[in-house]
């Protein structure tokens, strides 16, 4: 798991790969994450928006960015969670993800809440030894 605390936003990505969706002789390989958003201030704060940089194991670059999560913009209360799962896809057998949501407090001040740098892996992933 990674971990990640930004203004008393923390947020924890669980990444694992789909075999069962992933086809990797057509280069189709897929991972899910689970992300869990825990307010640990003491402000109500809502997330209004998603930012994902998404780089596969050729160094390509693809950024996804918009409104909340999974359809929904959670208003998180003191000590409140929000957990979600989503999903994506690679052409290569490994990458890494990062980013950031936009969260608004109550009295209309916007902040980002990084989303830890992880690692999407999987067993056809070739390791090199030095």
């Amino acid at each position: 798991m990674y971990t990640k605390t930004t203004k008393n936003i923390n947020i924890t990505v669980n990444p694992y790969y789909l075999e069962d969706q992933s086809e990797p002789d057509e280069q189709h390989y897929v991972w899910a994450y689970q992300v869990t958003i825990n307010n640990v201030g003491k402000e109500i704060v809502q997330l209004k928006n998603r930012f994902w940089k998404i780089i596969d194991s050729n160094g390509t670059k693809q950024e996804v960015r918009g409104e909340g999560v999974v359809g929904e913009q959670p208003i998180l209360n003191p000590g409140e969670k929000f957990e979600y799962t989503s999903g994506t896809p690679l052409s290569t057998p490994s990458g890494f993800m990062e980013g950031y949501y936009e969260m608004e407090t109550k009295n209309g001040k916007k902040f980002e809440a990084t989303i830890p740098l992880f690692s999407l892996d999987s067993p056809h992933t070739s390791k090199n030894l030095n």
